[in-house]
């Protein structure tokens, strides 16, 4: 039998209210030992919880009963007065009930997957939400939870299934021709055309951790204050003294609810300190690396595309072909700047509300594709007809229905317990 589960769901007390959930066969049973007595399903009922005859305190309760609960079984809500001797009691009462034992990490969540309420992909969604900083995750993050993109595969599956009818219908009454008819070529190629499409969308990764923001130029340029002006704290050391900063110092920061890494990097130029000759090579390398090039030198020096700053405008006139002049210090030109970062990063991100596809998504979808792709070509329909078989299969990895039970501890590890 399952074990009952429970946990607090709600935020570290103390608080006004504290939320412990119960889920599992014996959840009913828990609630008659501490309540005396069970409540109308969905209906918030108060009451009092015992144990040993004490009062623990006069709760809110509210039952679901399976399958139709957020974790597709019998599921009970104690909704406490939210200090910490509260709910350090009421865990402590549910513990030495028989049958209950305090929940993992996830744990919830995770039955409601291997019951059915939602799909991998949505439980990513979930996961995605949890750590959420920005507005554009938060939104993104809804999409994927809200089930946007398991509708979509949905909607795949079931054309590829009476694309599948199709073709093995051809193959019982027809051992006629050798070649796949033209109709299945073309129903081939457009499935692949749609799947691939959604493979050019920018990825979920790079709005997770944020656009990467490279900050480049020759030494004592600008570099450090102006990091230190965009992220509003001191996050690297200043100094007029030139080659100060010899490593990449890493500076997550929100801008406009949109998320960026500030990398400050050493002053490129060539030295025989072996230290500081370390520190331009990796320098270049976060240059090349970068979503964004924010260039303090030289204008007819700088990378491609990159935004060309003259970082000292209170000290000096720009030079012909900057796109920007700033200063630090007074702050001029750093809401402009604020503002051709966002507009930058707008075309790397996905759209607001749009869903951003994970590596393991691309990944899946991108296998898809390939068999789409080698069954539009092939020759024999029984190729045509496994090439639909696995393309079904790399589509059901999205969504949880196959291949992916290496995946999920590593998965339901990432949420807090009680959720």
């Amino acid at each position: 039998m399952t074990d009952t589960i429970f946990a607090l769901s709600s935020g570290a007390p103390p608080a006004a209210i504290a939320v412990v959930r119960i889920s599992g066969p014996r959840a009913d049973a828990a609630l008659i030992a501490l309540a005396g007595r069970l409540p109308e399903p969905r209906r918030a009922t108060l009451a009092a919880l015992r144990r040993d005859g004490e009062l623990l305190d006069r709760a809110l309760v509210l039952r679901f009963p399976g399958p139709g609960s957020a974790t597709g079984e019998d599921l009970i809500e104690l909704h406490l007065h939210g200090g910490r001797a509260v709910v350090a009691a009421v865990q402590a009462a549910l513990g030495a009930l028989p049958g209950l034992r305090a929940a993992q990490p996830g744990e919830f969540t995770r039955r409601a997957f291997e019951n059915g309420r939602i799909d991998l992909a949505e439980s990513e969604g979930l996961a995605d939400l949890l750590q959420a900083e920005t507005e554009s995750q938060r939104r993104a993050a809804m999409a994927l939870a809200g089930g946007a993109l398991s509708r979509q595969v949905e909607t795949w599956r079931i054309a590829l299934l009476a694309l599948a009818a199709r073709v093995e219908a051809s193959l019982d009454f027809s051992d006629e021709a050798d070649v796949a008819p033209d109709d299945f070529r073309a129903a081939f190629a457009g499935m692949a055309d749609r799947i691939e499409a959604w493979l050019g969308r920018p990825s979920a990764e790079r709005l997770r951790d944020g656009v990467r923001v490279a900050v480049a130029g020759p030494p004592n340029i600008g570099k450090s204050s102006l990091i230190n002006a965009l992220s509003k704290r001191d996050v690297a050391i200043t100094s007029a003294i030139a080659g100060t900063t010899r490593d990449l110092i890493e500076a997550p920061v929100a801008i406009g609810g949109t998320p960026f890494v500030l990398i400050d990097t050493a002053g490129l130029r060539t030295s025989e300190d072996e230290i500081e000759a370390i520190g331009v090579a990796r320098a270049r390398d976060a240059v090349a690396r970068a979503d964004i090039v924010l260039w303090l030198g030289a204008p007819a020096e700088s990378p491609a595309d990159a935004i060309r700053i003259h970082a000292k405008c209170d000290l000096s006139q720009p030079p012909p072909g900057v796109d920007l002049a700033i200063s630090s210090l007074t702050g001029e030109g750093l809401d402009r700047l604020a503002d051709l970062l966002v507009e930058r990063a707008a075309t790397l991100l996905p759209v607001e509300g749009e869903v951003a596809l994970h590596a393991r998504h691309r990944a899946a979808l991108a296998d898809a594709a390939a068999w789409l792709r080698e069954g539009e070509v092939a020759a024999d329909p029984l190729i045509s007809a496994e090439s639909l078989r696995q393309a079904l299969r790399a589509l059901d990895r999205v969504t949880g229905r196959a291949g992916v039970e290496d995946m999920l501890d590593a998965l339901f590890g990432r949420f807090c317990i009680g959720k």
